[in-house]
């Protein structure tokens, strides 16, 4: 890491060059951070280290115990589910507001990034980064920005998973995600938002079973189920009643009314 300057705050400037050299593995997983040694290294005060480190630890890339110290947080081969869930349901949310808020001009740069995503097919890690910027671009157009402050996190902590565990099976499957992508924007173009959640879903749902099958196969502590596919949860805003319980809240219901009501106790 080099020492750091620019018109933004220090805060801002140490917390980005570390979340980076943690990405990048220059910073490896279980690395003790001390903060005079980082504060010398970057050319600045330990108070911005300080605030940075505790930002970090909110983010989940730092893990900071008490006497003990900060130390980079490990990888876990598990996580990979945790990340397609929430992506998942990110992912439904926004493109599902984005179907019908693009303009054709949205469109057709959707169809550029693409055609630039089939020129790297050979380079993984550039592909990678255009994949980012496919995902992050819906996102962005469907008006929904608290999910888009969200996935942006979510998507670092899976560039450091898929770097550290998946650099194989993520170039191996990287002609289907492509073929899923082009899917997705034929999905968006319908501007059926049931629709596009069904191409957002299958493609999750496919990166994630090749994903645990790889792991189990590897010997990772995460195991795909029998089927071979790694379910998620769908995600509902509000829990279902059953019909049991909906048929005890209209008696309920009933009897508050007839209770309201003069004469009829």
């Amino acid at each position: 890491m080099q020492p750091i300057g620019s018109s933004r705050s220090k805060k801002e400037l140490v917390i980005a060059t570390l979340r980076n050299a943690i990405l990048n593995g220059e910073l490896t997983p279980g690395t003790r951070l001390v903060i005079d040694d980082l504060a010398r290294q970057l050319g600045v005060s330990p108070i911005p280290v300080r605030e940075a480190l505790q930002q970090l630890d909110a983010d989940g890339y730092v893990a900071i115990e008490p006497y003990l110290g900060a130390r980079v947080t490990p990888i876990e081969a598990e996580s990979v589910v945790e990340v397609f869930s929430l992506l998942e349901i990110m992912e439904v949310i926004s493109s599902r507001a984005a179907c019908q808020r693009m303009s054709e001009e949205d469109f057709a740069v959707l169809e550029q990034i693409l055609l630039k995503m089939d020129s790297l097919a050979g380079d993984p890690e550039l592909w990678s980064q255009e994949n980012r910027h496919f995902h992050k671009f819906i996102c962005d157009k469907s008006g929904t920005r608290l999910v888009g402050s969200l996935m942006s996190k979510v998507l670092d902590h899976w560039d450091r998973l898929h770097r550290s565990f998946l650099k194989d099976v993520f170039a191996r499957r990287l002609p289907q995600a492509q073929r899923e992508h082009w899917k997705i924007l034929s999905a968006l173009r319908t501007r059926d938002p049931a629709e596009t959640e069904a191409a957002i879903r299958r493609h999750t749902q496919a990166s994630l079973s090749a994903y645990a099958k790889h792991l189990s196969i590897a010997g990772g502590e995460l195991v795909a189920p029998p089927t071979g596919k790694a379910r998620l949860p769908t995600p509902r805003l509000f829990p279902l009643a059953t019909s049991g319980q909906q048929g005890r809240h209209r008696s309920a219901s009933a009897e508050r009314r007839r209770a309201s009501e003069p004469g009829k106790r």
